[in-house]
C-alpha cells in the first residue's frame, strides 16, 4: 500500500498525518473496533435525534439513498455517490428527482428493502403518514417536497415545489436515512433496523453502544471489522489516559489542541489529525423574552464579544473565526476575512467594542450598580461547557452576570424545542455544508431548530433564491446576503468554530476524517484492523 505522509502544526509541535493513496491492497478481515464516545444520547433514532452521539454509531447500522463517498474528506455535490439508489436522474424542469434502486437487499430482520420503505420514511419526515415521529429535528430539510411517488418496487421520485439543486446534498448526509416501513419509529429509538454494513447489539445509557457485522451484507466483502464499540466517556482526562493505556483503538475527535502534546509524549505511535470542525458555537438569544426582545440590548452583547480569545483558549491559536457559513479552506460556502470583518460585532478592536456596549447598556439603565443577571444554558459536557465560561465572562464586561445552567444531553434537545431559556452558549450542528441546511434548518420561519423564533420575510425569500441558484457563484452573493441578515439581527452570533483532532492507534486503516462535517463519515464498512 502507497502511503504519504503530511505533517500539521499543531499546539507548538508537528504530528506526522497518514492517508492513503489509491486503493488498499491487504485489508484484514475481523476485530472488534474499540471507540472513545463521547456522550450518551437520549435513543438510537437517528431521525428523531440532533446530536452525533446518536447519528455516529447508528449511521453503520443504516444506508441512504446517496451518501458522501467515504473516502473524500471535503463533502460537496461533487463527492455525492450511490448507496441504495443506483443513480439517480433530475426532470427537464429540475423538479423531480428519481431514484432507481437497488434490488435484493435486505433489512437486518431479512425482510426486502423496497421503494415502499423509501416513501415511508419521507412520509414520515414531512408528518403526512400514520406513524410519527416524536421529535422531527430536520423536517424543514424537506418542505420543498410535496410528494414522494413509487414505480414498481424499484423506483422512488422526489416531487418538488421548485427546484432545489442541493437536495442531493441533504439525502447524503449521515442524517438522512433509509428507515424500514414495517417497523414503527417508536422502536427503532431502542433497536434500530436497518440495512448498513452493520446491526445493532446494545444501547447501554451512559455505559456503551454495540454493533455487530452484518453477515448478509448487500456489499460484497464488506464490512471487514466484526463489530464496533462504543465506550461513553464524557470526560477528556480519563478519555485520554484510557487511549494511552491502550484500552481504545480510536478518540475519533474532540482531542483538545492543547493536549495534542499529551498524545506526542505518552502515545508517540498515535495518528492525529487536525481540523478546524463545522460545528460553530454561537450565542443563542431568545428574542422573545424581555428584556432580549430589545434589539438594543442584543447589539450590546454582541459587540462584547472577544472571538481571538474563544480561539487562543480553546483552539490554542489555531483560526477559526467566520459567520453562519463554515470558513475556507475547510468550508465551501463560507466568508473569507476581509468580508467577515465587514460584519456587525465583527470588528477587531475589542475595547472599542465594550466602550460602546457599555454606552448601550448605561443608557438602558445598566451599570455597575445595576447588572442584568441571566441564565446561561449549555449542554453538560466539556465541548460545550467550555466556550460557555469564556462567554459568561465576557458579558461581566458590560454589566451582564450570567450563572451557567449545565443540561443533561437527553433533556437539552427537548428545552431548546420548548425554547425554554434566554441565552444559551450553543453550537450549530451543520450535518452538511451547504446553505439549505444551515437556514433552512436553524433560521427559516417555524423550523423545529430555529430556537430563538426568528422570522424574516426578506431573509426566507433569500433562503430560498439560493436554493433555486444553479449557478455556484450567484448562489455564494445570495448567500453572502443572507449572512449579513443574520449578523444585522444579533441573536445567533457565531463566537468561533473549534479546533481539534482525532487520534487513532496506528493499526486503524481505511477511514477518513471528513473537514466540513463531524456527521457524515461514520459508515466504517471499510474500516479494518491491521493487527
Amino acid at each position: 500500500m502507497k502511503r504519504h505522509g503530511r505533517w500539521v502544526a499543531a499546539a507548538g509541535s508537528l504530528l506526522l498525518v497518514l492517508s492513503s493513496a489509491g486503493p488498499v491492497s491487504a485489508q484484514k478481515k475481523g476485530g472488534i473496533l474499540k471507540i472513545q464516545h463521547f456522550d450518551s444520547p437520549a435513543s438510537m433514532s437517528i431521525l428523531e435525534e440532533a446530536t452525533r452521539a446518536a447519528e455516529q454509531p447508528a449511521m453503520a447500522v443504516m444506508n441512504n439513498l446517496v451518501m458522501y463517498d467515504q473516502h473524500v474528506a471535503q463533502n460537496s455535490l461533487q463527492s455525492i455517490v450511490p448507496d441504495l439508489a443506483t443513480k439517480w436522474e433530475w426532470s427537464e424542469d429540475g423538479k423531480e428527482l428519481t431514484f432507481p434502486l437497488r434490488q435484493g437487499v435486505k433489512w437486518h430482520d431479512g425482510k426486502p428493502f423496497t421503494a415502499a420503505d423509501v416513501k415511508c420514511t419521507w412520509d414520515l419526515l414531512m408528518g403526512k403518514g400514520g406513524d410519527k415521529l416524536s421529535l422531527n429535528p430536520r423536517k424543514s430539510w424537506y418542505d420543498n417536497v410535496v410528494d414522494v411517488t413509487t414505480r414498481r418496487d424499484y423506483e422512488a421520485t422526489f416531487h418538488l415545489k421548485q427546484p432545489q439543486p442541493a437536495l442531493l446534498a441533504l439525502l447524503a448526509s449521515g442524517w438522512s436515512p433509509v428507515y424500514p416501513c414495517h417497523v414503527p419509529a417508536r422502536e427503532m429509538r431502542q433497536h434500530p433496523i436497518g440495512t448498513g454494513p452493520f446491526k445493532f447489539v446494545e444501547f447501554k445509557p451512559n455505559e456503551y453502544i454495540k454493533v455487530t457485522k452484518n453477515t448478509d451484507y448487500w456489499k460484497p466483502g464488506r464490512p471487514y471489522l466484526d463489530g464496533v464499540e462504543f465506550t461513553i466517556m464524557r470526560e477528556i482526562g480519563p478519555r485520554n489516559l484510557a487511549f494511552f493505556a491502550g484500552k481504545f483503538d480510536t478518540i475519533p475527535l474532540g482531542v483538545t489542541i492543547p493536549t495534542l502534546k499529551d498524545f506526542k509524549e505518552q502515545a508517540p505511535q498515535a495518528i492525529c489529525e487536525v481540523n478546524v470542525g463545522n460545528v460553530p458555537r454561537t450565542m443563542l438569544i431568545n428574542i422573545h423574552k424581555p428584556p432580549f426582545d430589545n434589539p438594543e440590548l442584543r447589539h450590546a452583547m454582541v459587540l462584547a464579544l472577544d472571538r481571538k480569545a474563544f480561539v487562543d483558549i480553546i483552539n490554542d491559536g489555531v483560526p477559526s473565526l467566520g459567520a453562519t457559513m463554515l470558513p475556507p479552506p475547510n468550508g465551501v460556502w463560507g466568508m473569507p476575512p476581509d468580508v467577515l470583518e465587514t460584519l456587525p460585532g465583527y470588528g477587531s478592536d475589542v475595547a472599542k467594542n465594550r466602550a460602546e456596549a457599555r454606552k448601550i447598556m448605561e443608557k438602558l439603565g445598566y451599570g455597575p450598580d445595576k447588572r442584568l443577571e441571566i441564565k446561561i444554558s449549555t449542554r453538560n459536557f466539556p465541548a460545550w461547557r467550555d466556550p460557555a465560561v469564556i462567554l459568561s465572562s465576557q458579558l461581566k464586561e458590560i454589566y451582564i452576570d450570567g450563572e451557567l445552567d449545565f443540561v443533561d444531553t437527553a433533556l437539552w434537545y427537548p428545552k431548546m424545542a420548548r425554547k425554554d431559556f434566554t441565552v444559551g452558549a450553543v453550537p450549530m450542528e451543520s450535518g452538511v455544508d451547504d446553505p439549505d441546511q444551515m437556514f433552512y434548518e436553524n433560521f427559516y420561519t417555524n423550523a423545529a431548530r430555529n430556537y430563538a423564533g426568528y422570522s424574516d420575510p426578506e431573509f426566507d425569500k433569500l433562503v430560498n433564491r439560493q436554493s433555486m441558484e444553479t449557478d455556484p457563484v450567484r448562489r455564494k452573493e445570495i448567500v453572502w446576503q443572507a449572512e449579513r441578515k443574520l449578523a444585522e439581527a444579533m441573536f445567533r452570533p457565531v463566537t468561533f468554530y473549534p479546533a481539534g483532532a482525532g487520534c487513532w492507534q496506528p493499526w486503524v486503516k481505511g477511514y477518513t476524517m471528513m473537514t466540513n462535517s463531524i456527521y457524515n463519515g461514520w459508515r466504517m464498512e471499510d474500516v479494518w484492523l491491521d493487527k
